[in-house]
């Protein structure tokens, strides 16, 4: 799709925007590509069939934003109003505002050629409750913040309510947080075998089964100069996911040195909660769990993703839905663990029936948590390279609807939410609890409310000052044998992070 970026008499950096172009391109037109022609646009546009003319033009009082959109079936011109004035604000205001009403324009003029609305409509991005969390905090009612929502941003009144709810989760977490805590993530970048939707960086363990040790030790080491980071900043944990790839290809004894050196090197004396992943059900063992409950993990995920054997068998899981209880059972007699389990809704060969089925046999195991997500095709995964037949849009709508209403009749709640690039009808990942039960890791990190200190592959460190909202990454490497080679410079950039965590915490 060619973009032009174009203005009548304002001075704008027009490149600066490109990026908000392409995400409410990718909202409205999941399969295009953005272009930029060098030269301006021409003068007769009869012929454009997949374009946009971006146009701001300043008036005495009120400047216009523009999106003149071209289809094969038509043309439409989306405009969006607002008080000149703005322009004369900071700098980093201006930008947001501009950012806002491109978007917003071009939601108008797409959505008016594809002759529906989107369920999150010109909202983009992942993270649809920072403005409802925003909100809520600076003392706005759920009405007001659901308003917001509906009337700026064009958001579907069932989505404006979800986000509010979860946005509600937010507020309370955020105010539950002390100003010396930070939350612990743990990668493990290793995996049995790959499911054809996934794209997330990891190894299976049938082709670097040699780099497991190795990985476990290196691991330790950086946990060790984690310890010596948070010692020197007097900041202690509140929260632990372990994640992955699929972090139960670990053994039961490479799982004891790893919690044993968190116990010997972090303090965790304020760690409410206490997460691990475990995933697919065919690396759930007795001696893996019987290793979690001694050091005192409280939190398991076992993540069918589906129910259905012919779905699983689709996905590229070789387990069965009888595995997945066959697991569940085993963590229930294992320890007092709260569960989560997540399905997705979407998947090849599903249909709404098949899906409400999956969910009704999770909701009989009665688990605390269980994660709705919607399918989305990743770059990378074998679905993206090689598509399956796949549910409609309408038909995840109803998947997902369906979905809303058993688990509120069952007690569940929504508590945080997020979305992703390419998903199935613009959709989104929900997290429902029973009450009491919601994950703070979980909140702090979809909502960004403090640091995150991120050990082993892929993780991403996250220093958050709260006062400014300035964030900070920083990425370790995602391959097993980059992570390897790379072990000494990351444990001493654990060090290098120190004045960086004090400003966090004096912030």
């Amino acid at each position: 799709m060619k973009l032009w970026l174009t203005s009548d008499n304002v001075d704008w950096d027009a490149e600066r925007y490109h990026y908000a172009a392409e995400q409410m391109m990718l909202t409205l037109f999941p399969g295009e590509r953005p272009e930029y022609p060098g030269s301006p646009p021409p003068q007769s546009l009869a012929q454009e069939q997949n374009a946009v003319i971006f146009t701001l033009h300043r008036g005495a009082k009120m400047t216009n934003m523009s999106a003149l959109v071209f289809r094969e079936k038509g043309w439409h011109n989306g405009v969006v109003r607002f008080p000149s004035e703005k322009l004369e604000e900071a700098p980093e205001a201006v930008y947001h505002t501009l950012q806002r009403v491109l978007k917003q324009a071009f939601y108008h003029a797409g959505s008016a050629l594809l002759g529906r609305d989107l369920p999150w409509g010109s909202l983009t991005g992942v993270r649809p409750t920072k403005l409802p969390t925003k909100a809520l905090w600076e003392g706005a009612t759920p009405a007001q913040a659901r308003r917001e929502l509906e009337k700026t941003y064009h958001v579907h009144p069932l989505r404006s309510a979800l986000a509010v709810d979860c946005a509600g989760y937010s507020v309370a977490a955020k105010g539950s947080l002390r100003g010396d805590e930070v939350s612990l993530y743990v990668g493990i970048p290793f995996c049995p075998s790959r499911c054809i939707y996934c794209s997330f960086v990891s190894a299976t363990v049938e082709k670097c089964l040699p780099l497991v040790e190795p990985f476990v030790e290196g691991l330790c080491r950086e946990i060790k100069a984690a310890g010596e980071l948070l010692g020197k900043t007097g900041q202690v944990i509140r929260s632990v996911y372990i994640g992955g790839g699929t972090p139960t290809t670990l053994s039961a004894e490479q799982f004891h040195r790893v919690f044993s050196a968190m116990e010997e090197h972090l303090l965790l004396d304020r760690c409410s909660e206490f997460t691990v992943e475990a995933g697919r059900p065919d690396t759930i063992t007795p001696e893996k769990l019987a290793a979690f409950a001694r050091h005192g993990v409280d939190r398991v995920s076992v993540n069918p993703q589906s129910m259905n054997d012919l779905v699983l068998e689709r996905m590229g899981r070789p387990h069965s839905g009888e595995d997945i209880r066959r697991a569940y059972a085993e963590v229930r007699q294992a320890g007092k663990f709260a569960v989560n389990m997540d399905l997705i809704a979407g998947l090849p060969g599903d249909s709404p029936q098949g899906f409400a089925n999956s969910l009704r046999e999770v909701m009989d195991l009665e688990p605390e948590n269980i994660t709705v997500h919607t399918l989305a095709l990743k770059k990378g995964s074998q679905l993206m390279e090689h598509r399956s037949a796949l549910p409609t849009d309408g038909e995840v709508e109803d998947m997902l609807n369906a979905a809303w209403e058993a688990l509120r009749q069952e007690g569940y709640v929504p508590y945080y939410l997020y979305r992703q690039k390419y998903m199935s009808g613009s959709f989104e990942n929900v997290g429902w609890t029973r009450p009491g039960y919601e994950s703070l890791y979980n909140m702090v990190m979809m909502e960004e409310l403090h640091s995150i200190i991120a050990l082993g592959g892929g993780g991403v460190t996250k220093l958050f000052w709260p006062k400014t909202g300035k964030i900070e990454r920083f990425a370790n490497p995602k391959y097993p044998q980059e992570y390897l080679r790379d072990i000494d410079v990351l444990c001493q950039k654990k060090e290098d992070l120190v004045p960086l965590l004090l400003e966090t915490k004096g912030d």
